[in-house]
């Protein structure tokens, strides 16, 4: 299970109704990991005055890098995610993970990031089975 759902959100789930700040705190509870590492992203973003941020450090353990990629491979969970922290992301390999502020300016850094020639920069051996 990749949620920690409680049977209050669950039973909201299952008449239909689901308030987004309630899914998102969810994640936020379920995937600390996840949670922290797009959250120091979107701050540094702020501190530097950039409209970009990325990480480049694997997860410490198994079990985290098992949340970022819950986190990201899910279009539910990455919707709401960019939505509450008002940013796009991008991710790379198992870990890198990159935060994109919305502008226009900033169309051209996220497609060379998310670019197959990217993609194909960013591998290494270490990587393969991560």
């Amino acid at each position: 299970m990749s949620l920690d759902v409680s049977p209050a959100l669950l039973e909201m789930a299952e008449r239909g109704e689901v308030d987004e700040r309630e899914f998102v705190d969810c994640v936020r509870t379920s995937l600390p990991y996840a949670w922290e590492l797009i959250s120091s992203l979107v701050a540094q973003t702020k501190v530097d005055g950039t409209d970009f941020a990325d990480n480049h450090v694997p997860p410490p353990s198994e079990q985290a890098r098992g949340q970022l990629l819950r986190a990201m491979a899910s279009d539910a969970i990455r919707g709401a995610l960019q939505r509450h922290f008002g940013v796009r992301l991008a991710f790379q390999n198992c870990h890198r993970v990159a935060v994109f502020a919305p502008s226009e300016s900033n169309e051209e850094r996220y497609r060379r990031f998310t670019s197959v020639r990217a993609q194909l920069l960013n591998q290494s051996p270490e990587l393969r089975d991560c």
